[in-house]
């Protein structure tokens, strides 16, 4: 299992800026899961953060190697639960958690690469893979523990059964037309109005449905920002609004009030993403404006809680917050067993290229449905991917490449594994004949503007 800290300067042209992250440098902790197979062919996985702190990450990504190497890559590919009940089990690390944070996210990643070399040795994407899977088989990745009140493993079977009636129809469906996405390229904090205004007529005229602007640093400024964006849109492209968790409860409430005026489509992540009866009290009080969250939900527990206490309405699963592909499907299940659509977060580096698959089997073999259902798109790094999310007309077109689409290149890893890698080892050459400028960014030394995309 080599391990990788991978870091982009995505905060010099605040890329994925907003009102709680004004400065992100999108990274990856990133692995690589190699075997003696005569195939040659491995399992890359990785979870996403935003720059400081990524070596705490591969830290936790590095503690899990013992209980990785020497297992059989036969056994993993036709169980891939047999890792993840193993990551989750062992008790002094699980003491960490348990099941969220850090260490919970670190399992995540090394279960998303059993089940990208999985589909890889299947021959299919995993969409594919998840797909076809007898129902039976899917029940018994799923960790019931904690949501059986909410969801039996007799419901999920039932769930999955119906889900496969017409299956073949959707797939068809699904490979001549993809599935609908919207875009949040235009609405980063950092961006002047102008810039907001260009690409979100650019997203329009590229098939977008659906657009989405950070809120929450200044009520004034997000005002102005929504009437230009509504202006570039239009009454008839929705308009989803996203805060970042930076409001307590009344103020997302009033907040979101005051924007009410501009017919936003939904509040994302208003409040704490772990205040459930927060989020019950604002979506009770904003309606008709839906209110969305689950990127930085930690675990199937606390969605399970958010569906039983009516407090969603959009449910955000984020392929790499929680502990994988099969606590994933446990979310699939229970948003499907509750009636409430799943639209992925995605963006940052690779989570594009992750959740389509999800949200595909979602819609092939399980809800069946991509009515209210949308996958967020952003148009940064996909380059640095060998199989990069395509998005064409609105709409993501499904992978046909084997895995889970999440191999990086080789050059991109030589390049910007932090600190050295080529770019930050340069970073720091050039920063050493800046004088005494500020420090700014992953490395902390200034530069020019850089091309991140391969």
């Amino acid at each position: 299992m080599d391990t990788y800290d991978i870091r982009f300067p995505t905060s010099r042209q605040l890329d994925g800026s907003d009102a709680m992250n004004p400065d992100p440098d999108y990274s990856a902790a990133y692995l690589v899961l190699r075997t003696d197979a005569p195939d040659g062919l491995a399992g890359h996985g990785f979870t996403f953060t935003i720059g400081r702190g990524n070596d705490v990450q591969v830290a936790a990504l590095d503690a899990l190697r013992p209980h990785v190497l020497g297992r059989s890559v036969e056994d993993l590919s036709a169980d891939p639960g047999l890792v993840s009940r193993a990551l989750t089990g062992d008790s002094q690390l699980r003491w960490l958690g348990p099941e969220k944070g850090v260490m919970h996210m670190a399992i995540g990643a090394v279960v998303n690469a059993v089940w990208d070399l999985a589909a890889k040795r299947r021959g299919v994407p995993l969409w594919k893979l998840l797909a076809d899977a007898e129902p039976e088989w899917l029940v018994s990745q799923v960790d019931f523990r904690y949501i059986a009140d909410a969801l039996s493993p007799e419901e999920a079977l039932e769930l999955l059964r119906r889900g496969r009636e017409g299956s073949a129809g959707r797939e068809k469906t699904l490979r001549a037309e993809g599935y609908p996405a919207y875009t949040t390229s235009p609405g980063w904090l950092g961006y002047s109005d102008e810039k907001l205004t260009r690409l979100a007529e650019e997203a329009v005229a590229a098939g977008f449905t659906q657009i989405k602007l950070k809120v929450g640093a200044d009520l004034a400024d997000d005002i102005r920002r929504c009437r230009a964006a509504r202006a570039a849109i239009g009454p008839d492209v929705r308009l989803a609004l996203d805060a970042n968790q930076r409001w307590n409860v009344a103020e997302a409430i009033e907040w979101t009030q005051a924007l009410a005026g501009f017919d936003p489509y939904w509040i994302e992540e208003p409040t704490s993403p772990d205040d459930i009866l927060g989020h019950a009290r604002i979506r009770a009080a904003v309606a008709p404006v839906k209110v969305a969250t689950g990127e930085h939900v930690q675990n199937r527990i606390v969605f399970k809680q958010l569906l039983q206490a009516d407090a969603v309405d959009v449910v955000q699963l984020d392929a790499a917050r929680v502990g994988g592909v099969n606590e994933n499907l446990a979310i699939l299940l229970l948003a499907a067993k509750f009636g409430v659509p799943v639209c992925p977060h995605a963006g940052g580096v690779g989570l594009c290229e992750l959740v389509q698959h999800l949200a595909m089997f979602d819609y092939v073999a399980l809800s069946g449905t991509t009515e209210d259902r949308v996958i967020e798109f952003v148009d940064h790094l996909h380059g640095h991917f060998e199989h990069p999310a395509v998005v064409r007309d609105g709409r993501y077109t499904a992978p046909l490449s084997p895995g889970f689409s999440a191999e990086m290149y080789p050059a991109s890893l030589a390049t910007f594994a932090y600190p050295g890698g080529t770019f930050w080892t340069d970073d720091l050459a050039a920063a050493g004949t800046a004088g005494d400028a500020e420090p700014v960014g992953a490395a902390g030394v200034v530069a020019e503007s850089v091309e991140v995309t391969a």
